[in-house]
Parts: C-alpha cells; structure tokens; sequence
C-alpha cells in the first residue's frame, strides 16, 4: 500500500526541482508589427550596447500579436503599426497607461519586375497577374492599401487579383521573390538595407488612405516583476532622439 504514495512524493520532489533550477528568461520580450522589423534590427542593437539589456523581437502582424498578447503571451512590450491594436489592448486592461504613438508609416507600391511601372494606373493591365498586399483584418497597412484602391476606383477591377500575406512580412517576400507582379508594403521595407536598390518602388498619395500613426504600449507587469524597469526603460527609448533619428532613416515621419 505504501509503494504508490513513494512514487507520488518522489514525482513531486522532481517537479518542484525543476522549477527551482529553471532559470527564467530575463531578456525584455517586444512584440513586433511586421514593418517595424527592418528598423527594429537598428533600435535592438542601439539599445543593447548603451543599456546592456538584451531584447528579445517577435515578428508578425499586429493583429496576430494582439491576439496572442490577449490570450497570455508573455510579451513586455508591443509596438504596434497602429494605434488602434494597443488601445484595444489598454482598454481591457493589459497596460497600465494608454498607447503613444512613436512614429507615421508610409504605404509605397513595389515590384521587382523592370517591365512594370509600379503606379496604379498599371494595375489593371493584363501584364499584371498578381497584386500582394497584407492581410486588411490584421495589418494596417492592408487596411490602407484597400482604401487606396478603393479611393481609385480601381478595387472591383483588380479584386481577381489580389493575394494576402499574413502580414506586411509575407507580402514583402511576395514582391521580393516574384510570386507576385507589384505589391503594396511599407516604405521602411524598401529602404531597409535588405531591400534597398532592389526594384522600383513608388510612395502613394498619404491623403487616399488613414494616417498610419503607429504606437507602442507598455504591457502591464506585476510590481514585483524582475523585467518592469527594464522593459520601461526599452519603452522610454523607443521615444527618445536617438531613436526618432532611427525612425527617420527608415522613412518615417515623427513629431
């Protein structure tokens, strides 16, 4: 009779072992919109040489990352392509202060193919066979890339068209490799080392679609958590002159 009450004491023996000797991450976890990658590269390593914190960058869409953050994902800071997502976020309680916006994107449309002229009167040209652009339920600048086409005139004619990446990353890769003619993404995608030079790249009229006021939020810590002063710190840089200067090299307006 005694035998299993042995097992379970020696089961919970280990588990607690394992928990004490797990060492948990310390690095502040950022959760990233997909056309703040580029620059992000630049603000990470800015950041880790003159605060000796290390950073952690998830990449995706910033729908699919306000989903995640409101299912529990263990992210410190979210810097969003909007300012309507970390809203959503504050309001239900996630952050402890509201969302500031860090910086303004800017749509452009691109293509790799030296045949096509990326403007949008060329869109509906029988030479043009697929138009990329992110997903308009969770990118914004999906979102602004429908209303540009439906600001033409031009969305019912180009409808059969068009292909949606997940995010503004995947429609990149689209234009980049080929798989699609022309697409729209993000002016720091095209001027990020990565990209620049490669193909011809047209910036859109900003009055045919939204402002894209992109914001940042800090998630909401407990008090006694290791990464809450390190996160606010990462936080606080995000607004400061060396990193507006980041912002701008990559095409972005800031105030």
């Amino acid at each position: 009779m005694g035998k299993p009450i042995v097992r379970i004491t020696v089961v919970i023996f280990f588990m607690v072992g394992l928990i004490c000797c797990s060492k948990p991450n310390d690095k502040v976890v950022v959760a990233t919109a997909a056309n703040v990658q580029f620059v992000m590269q630049e603000l990470q390593k800015t950041f880790e040489r003159e605060s000796g914190t290390k950073l952690d960058i998830v990449v995706s869409s910033s729908g699919k990352l306000t989903t995640q953050i409101q299912q529990g994902a263990p992210f410190d800071v979210f810097v969003s392509a909007d300012t309507r997502y970390p809203q959503e976020i504050f309001v239900n309680g996630g952050a402890d202060n509201p969302p500031k916006i860090y910086a303004r994107g800017t749509l452009v449309l691109w293509t790799r193919d030296s045949t096509i002229t990326p403007d949008l009167t060329m869109l509906t040209q029988a030479g043009v066979k697929k138009i990329a652009l992110a997903n308009p339920e969770t990118a914004p600048y999906g979102r602004a890339a429908v209303e540009v086409l439906k600001e033409a005139g031009l969305f019912e004619q180009v409808n059969s068209k068009l292909v949606f990446g997940e995010s503004i990353a995947q429609t990149t890769q689209y234009i980049a490799t080929g798989a699609a003619d022309v697409g729209f993404t993000a002016l720091s995608v095209v001027l990020s080392h990565e990209m620049k030079g490669k193909g011809r790249w047209t910036a859109l009229d900003s009055t045919a679609y939204a402002h894209i006021d992109q914001a940042a939020i800090l998630l909401k810590h407990s008090e006694s958590s290791p990464k809450r002063e390190k996160s606010q710190q990462f936080y606080d840089f995000l607004y400061s002159e060396k990193a507006r200067a980041i912002f701008q090299q990559y095409g972005y307006s800031v105030e």
